[in-house]
């Protein structure tokens, strides 16, 4: 057998010790040596340090721990609470008005936060009892929930935006921008949803019995929409707009949220410990398994596997198209399997030259691979918002009730999905309309 299809036998080994629930960093890792060590000459591994201080030494990729810490202080700060109690008051007499608020908290938070597990354990711990005491579909409700908390990956700032801007080579300010219209049409899909569900089966989503009062109502509003607001546009303003680069807009997101957290008095000592704690422990998980994966690139490239896939896909008919519906669909299924961060490591940087290679505009390529990344989170058996929610779920909730109640929303990811493969332009007008300025 050609050393070639050696390399795919080594990306299947790597999948299922993965499967099996083996360290992703440390699977990676091993999986190379050995493959590695029997293919390659030892002396190939020579490469591997340069490769990791390339890493380590990326100035692009300092956002990460700086948008975790954001995301984590904010989480802590009380936003969500209010923002969902303000929502709930103000869309809680429309049928599905409930659900409609979690779509436009989550929104917010993904503009925020943007940490998927804080955010879908934070509403399912606030939201959920209070939806389903108002008697609201329990399938409707818990997916709402789960699709409303991983917005955060497709609405900047993202974590997997910056990951894939470093991967790709496509500048994370352009991406961020590319994104933004994508992730409004998703909300709008969400909603849209919704609505017209409550419409057609009014018991699934009934109006709140009693009527908010409209005294007070816009000064609520204003208190919990407005630090939010301020803080996003600070920190997506000054990269859109070229004032800052994205490390140093995150820089001035984890200030920002340290004084709104200080001005809400809800900034303690052991708070900002736990803070800075969480954000070390993932922003070393996020390099542990991007070291491991560039240890997996090195030898899978090295043993030819690149070059193997590059004729498969290449070979596809109809060109470019065949290329993005073969690369939509792998990473749907692997999304099943596999966690984002491993896909965006992984299985990424092998189809990112070959999209170059065809001639398809990178940033648009980048963000359809976001949203497809999106529904990583929400399709089982190993969706982690589904892992998050049913921890925070009261009792009563079902495993098969999350696994239905998310279906319509991952179906509506895909349909999003398409209509940007359809549009390209709602991708690339934002940026190119932002480079005339």
């Amino acid at each position: 057998m050609p050393i070639e299809a050696w390399a795919l036998v080594m990306f299947a080994a790597m999948v299922v010790a993965l499967m099996l629930g083996y360290p992703v960093a440390f699977t990676l890792g091993a999986v190379s040596l050995l493959f590695g060590g029997i293919f390659l000459d030892l002396d190939f591994f020579n490469l591997l340090p340069l490769r990791i201080w390339g890493i380590m030494t990326n100035f692009t990729l300092l956002a990460v721990p700086l948008f975790v810490f954001m995301g984590i202080v904010l989480e802590k700060s009380g936003i969500a609470e209010e923002l969902l109690e303000t929502m709930g008051r103000l869309f809680g007499r429309v049928r599905g008005g409930l659900a409609v608020s979690i779509v436009l908290v989550g929104t917010l938070l993904a503009a925020t936060t943007g940490v998927v597990g804080a955010t879908v354990v934070t509403m399912a711990v606030i939201a959920l009892p209070a939806i389903l005491k108002h008697r609201y579909s329990t399938e409707l409700a818990t997916g709402t929930i789960a699709a409303a908390g991983t917005l955060g990956q497709i609405i900047p700032p993202s974590i997997i935006l910056i990951l894939l801007g470093d991967v790709i080579g496509v500048p994370v300010g352009e991406l961020f921008m590319g994104a933004v219209l994508p992730g409004l049409l998703l909300v709008s899909l969400f909603i849209i949803y919704i609505l017209a569900l409550a419409w057609w089966r009014p018991h699934t989503a009934p109006a709140m019995a009693v009527s908010p009062s409209t005294g007070g109502m816009t000064g609520a509003v204003l208190k919990s929409l407005l630090p939010p607001l301020i803080l996003v546009l600070a920190v997506l303003g000054s990269i859109f707009f070229g004032i800052a680069s994205p490390t140093e807009s995150a820089a001035v997101g984890a200030l920002g949220a340290l004084l709104l957290a200080a001005v809400k008095r809800r900034l303690s000592f052991a708070k900002l410990h736990h803070a800075l704690a969480q954000t070390t422990r993932m922003t070393s998980m996020v390099f542990l398994i991007l070291v491991g994966a560039t240890a997996f690139g090195l030898v899978f490239r090295g043993m030819g596997g690149d070059m193997l896939v590059e004729e498969v896909m290449t070979a596809l008919p109809g060109g470019e198209w065949g290329f993005l519906a073969a690369s939509m669909l792998i990473i749907f299924v692997l999304g099943f399997f596999l966690d984002f961060i491993e896909i965006c490591f992984i299985v990424v940087p092998i189809l990112a030259p070959i999209a170059q290679l065809l001639g398809i505009d990178m940033l648009w390529f980048a963000v359809l691979i976001a949203m497809n990344l999106q529904t990583s989170f929400l399709t089982p058996p190993f969706g982690f918002s589904l892992f998050y929610l049913k921890a925070a779920a009261p009792p009563q909730v079902k495993v098969m009730q999350i696994y239905r109640g998310i279906i319509p929303f991952v179906l509506l990811q895909v349909a999003c999905l398409i209509l940007l493969i359809v549009f390209p332009d709602m991708v690339t007008a934002l940026p190119a309309f932002m480079a005339q300025w």
